[in-house]
């Protein structure tokens, strides 16, 4: 991607510390003192434009948030786009949100062993040429740092529109044995999905119609057993439905 910024955007950048992060090195592993609290990190590999990450920020203000991307204008845009979305809560800055210059690539030098909670990964290039897979960052040595750096609790939440990047995706998932859920093959046909946020492609493709994949994969031990607590339930409710021929049933009958 070749992108042509506006002159002075290094300087502007720099002009904006408290939202634009520049270098990494210093703050890993104590991302939480750069945020001033001991809330979730969640953070967005190749946010873009940074439509997602700050409607996330803006919707969540209890969680942490970190927009990552390689690119000098695509971190200008996002800061522009961060502080539009918060100016409605009359906030110049947003106070949960950090826009992070970085390639992906060194992931593990911008982050500690279980310092995040969920890394969400939007539309990312789906590197169609077999011999670019080791690029996609879903492939297996990507994976494998995201878990290094996810905490107990902790998620990969992954979207695309691209059918052959979704179906490589399961399947290095599946490859090293980690649990999937909420697997859609069109997010949006029984229309937009409100409950959750959209990023500048996702509203292009949703309005031609076009399938969005989505997956969920489970990571960290706490989430792990959430998940397998939820199936249970869900597995005891659906059994007393039938037995009781279909009538609704409490949480306590289940129990």
């Amino acid at each position: 991607m070749r992108l042509r910024g506006r002159k002075g955007i290094r300087e502007s950048l720099e002009s904006q510390p408290e939202l634009v992060v520049l270098d990494a090195a210093p703050h890993r592993g104590n991302w939480r003192e750069f945020f001033g609290n001991d809330n979730p990190i969640y953070v967005e590999l190749g946010m873009g434009k940074g439509r997602f990450i700050s409607e996330m920020s803006y919707r969540n203000p209890d969680i942490n948030f970190i927009g990552v991307d390689m690119y000098d204008e695509l971190l200008r845009r996002a800061s522009e786009k961060a502080r539009a979305i918060w100016e409605q809560k009359g906030v110049d800055s947003p106070p949960n949100l950090a826009l992070l210059r970085a390639n992906i690539e060194g992931i593990e030098t911008m982050f500690a062993p279980g310092e995040l909670e969920r890394i969400h990964l939007n539309f990312s290039d789906p590197w169609p040429k077999a011999k670019h897979a080791r690029r996609r960052l879903t492939h297996q040595r990507f994976v494998e740092k995201y878990i290094e750096l996810l905490n107990e609790r902790g998620e990969i939440h992954f979207k695309t529109d691209s059918q052959s990047l979704f179906e490589f995706s399961l399947n290095s998932f599946a490859d090293m044995e980690l649990v999937m859920r909420n697997i859609s093959l069109h997010l949006h046909k029984e229309g937009p999905r409100e409950d959750l946020v959209f990023t500048e492609y996702e509203m292009k493709f949703m309005e031609k119609g076009q399938p969005i994949h989505r997956v969920e994969v489970v990571i960290g031990a706490e989430a792990l057993h959430k998940h397998r607590e939820a199936k249970r339930l869900a597995a005891r409710r659906e059994a007393a439905e039938a037995a009781s021929g279909g009538d609704q049933t409490t949480e306590e009958e289940i129990q």
